[in-house]
């Protein structure tokens, strides 16, 4: 008899939870704090890797389509066989060719190449002492044609005309040099680029790269004296700028039908995307993903060992509910709840480690990186999956709670 006294007392009280299930599940999760913490601090740990392994893979290829993003043109032409703005050049009598297309404002040679580069504060060592192992990025182009979206370079492109000029980028890694104090102190810096004396005659900003450690900016001209005679005639990309009233994709299919099969007609977000395909298919970006798939799969499993203990400590409870006419559908929602609140509090110190884990990579190599709303956003929408997948598993041992049990 005393039973029976109990059981409709424990159903009337589950009976006030179960009308709202948020309440609910918070009471089922707030119960053990312990047992709560420590999910937490699984979802938070699987953020901080998932977080971690996007950063670093960030930290290796953002930033490889600065050069595409800043290009002023509509349309872009490139070899054939190339992936990449870097590797492969196509002959200069294609941007004649493609100047004389209707719809065509203008088209313009970019020349893009790599060279050593001394650390000014290393030329009165020995050639043995030197470091030249650091590399810098050259970007080429005729400065009477302004073809870069970059205000201070082309406020001065009359100073690229100045033999052996070149401009600095005053973003690149402190390796390379002080060179924009030394700049702002002479006026000039003086250092060696692939065994021929270079002068820095202005900076500009744009940013270095996990691959590059700067860049600097040359006119074709000294391009030319730099690389040889015919260097002019071996194009990395031509930009094509078209005229206000013309149609995009009739001026590209023009361009398509004049030029030769060995060139193809990008347009920018076409060749931003390509130059981040390809940097995508090194080893290096699969190993990182792969690294983001296992914090993913270890946020499963911490999260799933909690909320199974938690199905496991309240079956009886659940067994009730279930006396009571719930069905399994409506405390699978109980249970997704419980995940959806540790997936949030969970986010929350996770995504707070990360951002000083990204503070101190940005440190330690001196590439810019930064948490970038998008990719917490894709976490969080991750880290909601990761819960629920987490929760729907736990959710089968439901099926054992049997009402008969209770009663």
């Amino acid at each position: 008899m005393r039973v029976n006294l109990i059981k409709p007392k424990i159903v009337n009280n589950l009976s006030k939870k179960i009308k709202s299930s948020k309440p609910l599940a918070w009471a089922q999760l707030s119960h053990n704090k312990v047992r709560l913490a420590v999910a937490l601090t699984g979802v938070a740990f699987s953020n901080i890797l998932i977080f971690t392994q996007l950063g670093i893979r960030a930290l290796l290829f953002d930033g490889v389509t600065l050069i595409p993003e800043n290009l002023q043109g509509e349309l872009f032409i490139m070899p054939a066989y190339s992936q990449t703005i870097e590797f492969g050049t196509f002959p200069r009598i294609f941007i004649y060719q493609a100047a004389a297309v209707a719809g065509v404002s203008s088209a313009n040679p970019l020349y893009i190449n790599r060279a050593t580069w001394v650390n000014p504060e290393d030329l009165n060592k020995s050639q043995k002492e030197r470091v030249e192992a650091n590399r810098v990025k050259v970007i080429a182009y005729n400065p009477v044609e302004p073809i870069l979206n970059l205000p201070e370079v082309n406020q001065q492109a009359d100073l690229l005309k100045v033999p052996g000029g070149v401009f600095f980028d005053r973003l690149s890694q402190p390796k390379l040099g002080p060179i924009q104090e030394l700049y702002e102190k002479e006026g000039k810096v003086f250092t060696v680029m692939d065994r021929k004396g270079t002068t820095v005659v202005s900076l500009f900003s744009l940013g270095s790269t996990f691959f590059d450690s700067g860049h600097v900016i040359m006119s074709d001209w000294n391009y030319m004296t730099w690389k040889g005679n015919n260097s002019l005639q071996k194009v990395s990309v031509g930009v094509i700028k078209i005229e206000p009233n013309a149609d995009l994709e009739t001026v590209r299919e023009r361009l398509k039908q004049r030029l030769s099969k060995d060139v193809k007609i990008l347009t920018k977000a076409e060749l931003i995307k390509a130059e981040q395909d390809f940097r995508a298919s090194f080893p290096s970006g699969k190993i990182l993903n792969f690294g983001a798939l296992v914090g993913f799969v270890v946020g499963i499993i911490i999260v799933y060992q909690v909320l199974y203990a938690d199905v496991s400590d309240h079956l009886p409870e659940y067994a009730t509910l279930k006396a009571m006419g719930y069905s399994d559908r409506a405390l699978l929602r109980v249970i997704l709840t419980e995940a959806t609140i540790l997936a949030i509090l969970g986010f929350i110190p996770g995504f707070i480690a990360s951002y000083g884990v990204y503070g101190l990579l940005a440190g330690v190599t001196k590439i810019p990186l930064v948490m970038r709303a998008s990719v917490a956003l894709q976490i969080f929408m991750l880290t909601l999956i990761m819960c629920a997948i987490s929760g729907a598993i736990a959710s089968n041992k439901l099926r054992s709670a049997d009402p008969a049990d209770v009663f």
